[in-house]
């Protein structure tokens, strides 16, 4: 059994949250790079060099990349022959998004009610995921995920019967929706599959697999790719001011469902997609 002090973790994730807000990871800026390269309208064009030059500025100079600093999705891998000591774990992950933002001077975005709307100063709390994994490691995964393309994520609970097309045809539409307000190119993450809330979190946790790489499954990166093929057909483009590049990139997981279920949750997140990860 290992040990892991809830410091560890505190610590841990307090950089995570600092240094997300501030340098976007090479996936992303790789994804500058190919889009620069196939973008024919001039304006989608110098959009997309204005958002890479921000991104440099905001690394350098140690300042968020948007000033929509996120509410904080956390998933952790725990190893279950890995023993947490000297506190809670969420409490341990609760604190460090608290230091990280005050320390980082980074915005605090939280309410502590949907209803009394009273900000709790610290970006606090978090939204925690836990899995329960083989080993006596500690995996955390952090995202800094935007209110307003958050506020154009959607559910659906399809039939069976409207299977792969129905599928396909809510993904598209999600996007038609979204148009400019999620502050495009968009990164989708969809699940497909098991129950409402699976879904949800599936087309959160597809948010973390790095950009451009392909789905392990052959049946679903065909599919990813066709849908941001269409996806980039519709001519929203950078920042709603029209072209090729309406998506960086669409992935997808899948669970098992029941018989009369065909869950789909899409997560829509911008182009300020910050996450970082770091395993203990």
């Amino acid at each position: 059994m290992r040990e892991i002090h809830v410091s560890a973790i505190t610590d841990a994730v307090k950089k995570l949250c600092m240094e997300a807000n501030w340098s976007l990871e090479p996936d992303m800026l790789r994804a500058f790079d190919r889009a620069l390269g196939t973008e024919r309208s001039a304006a989608g064009k110098q959009v997309l060099t204005i958002l890479k030059q921000n991104a440099e500025m905001a690394r350098t100079r140690q300042i968020p990349y948007c000033q929509d600093t996120g509410m904080v999705i956390c998933f952790v891998e725990l190893g279950q022959d890995v023993h947490v000591t000297g506190g809670g774990l969420y409490d341990a992950i609760n604190e460090g998004v608290s230091q990280g933002y005050r320390e980082g001077y980074l915005r605090a975005s939280i309410v502590r009610s949907p209803f009394d709307r009273v900000n709790t100063g610290d970006n606090t709390p978090a939204v925690i995921h836990v899995d329960v994994v083989p080993g006596a490691t500690v995996r955390i995964m952090v995202m800094a995920k935007g209110g307003g393309c958050e506020n154009r994520s959607k559910y659906t609970m399809l039939t069976p019967a409207a299977g792969l097309p129905g599928v396909k045809d809510f993904v598209i539409e999600c996007v038609k929706n979204a148009g400019p307000d999620a502050c495009p190119p968009l990164i989708l993450g969809v699940g497909v599959g098991g129950t409402f809330e699976k879904s949800a979190i599936l087309s959160k946790k597809a948010l973390f697999r790095e950009l451009g790489s392909p789905n392990p499954d052959p049946t679903l990166d065909a599919l990813e790719q066709e849908l941001l093929a269409r996806a980039n057909r519709l001519g929203i483009g950078p920042q709603g001011y029209g072209g090729d590049t309406t998506s960086f990139g669409i992935h997808i997981l899948t669970y098992p469902c029941h018989i009369t279920s065909l869950p789909v949750a899409v997560t829509i997140e911008c182009h300020a997609h910050r996450h970082k990860e770091v395993t203990l």
